[in-house]
């Protein structure tokens, strides 16, 4: 369970923070926060802490003294800012997904939506399979306060290529090799929620066949780019 203390400030991993602090903001330009909500998150390397937004915390006031550092048990560290809601969540994801090293949490609407049916989102789109690998899964309702969010994720995302899961009646939760990359997830999730979305009012959206997003999926996670 988490613990606040101690709430002093010693400036240790000042750069990451400087860092986790700025991926905020790309939560607020492609819309997937609303107020304080939401969080991005990374593991320190080498060390057992990780970086976290703190509870509350403006967006536009957001600097590197508004990140908290954590130890695994999901305990403040360093910082005079509360640690997110979310921090037990995050540090059971880093305690059991070793190659993990980012997450981000948003309620962005679109995806959202999907979560409040508990319904995953469909590989219908090139896009998705190129980034998730299949459909957005759905992990368990779970309340917020301890682990319990964590354990979803890790247990739906376990065996699974998507890097996003969408917690019931919750929201978004993503996970990636870095915070830059768990926050590309986070705005993908919102895109494509989005899309399939307004494909169903037209009508039921064309499945594309699973070898074909094994193809796709190689192809963007081994060939694409520099």
């Amino acid at each position: 369970m988490t613990t606040t203390e101690p709430r002093t400030e010693r400036g240790t991993h000042r750069a990451q923070r400087e860092h986790v602090a700025a991926l905020h903001a790309e939560l607020t330009r492609n819309g997937l926060v609303t107020w304080t909500s939401g969080n991005v998150s990374e593991r320190v390397p080498g060390e057992d802490l990780f970086v976290i937004k703190g509870s509350g915390v403006l967006y536009d006031e957001l600097t590197w003294e508004g990140i908290t550092v954590c130890d695994l048990d999901g305990n403040a560290v360093d910082g005079v800012k509360k640690p997110s809601s979310d921090t037990d969540a995050h540090a059971y994801v880093y305690r059991h997904l070793p190659e993990v090293n980012g997450q981000v949490h948003t309620h962005s609407p679109y995806a959202t939506a999907w979560a409040a049916r508990a319904e995953p989102i469909p590989c219908v789109l090139t896009a998705m399979a190129d980034e998730f690998g299949g459909p957005i899964p759905i992990g368990p309702f779970a309340l917020i306060g301890d682990d319990s969010i964590g354990r979803g994720i890790v247990e739906t995302l376990r065996d699974s290529r998507s890097p996003a899961v969408l917690m019931q009646n919750h929201g978004v939760f993503t996970i990636g090799p870095s915070a830059k990359a768990a926050v590309k997830a986070a705005v993908m999730t919102e895109d494509v929620a989005r899309t399939v979305h307004l494909s169903r009012q037209l009508g039921e959206p064309l499945p594309i066949a699973q070898s074909d997003i094994d193809s796709l999926y190689a192809r963007y996670q081994n060939v694409y780019g520099q």
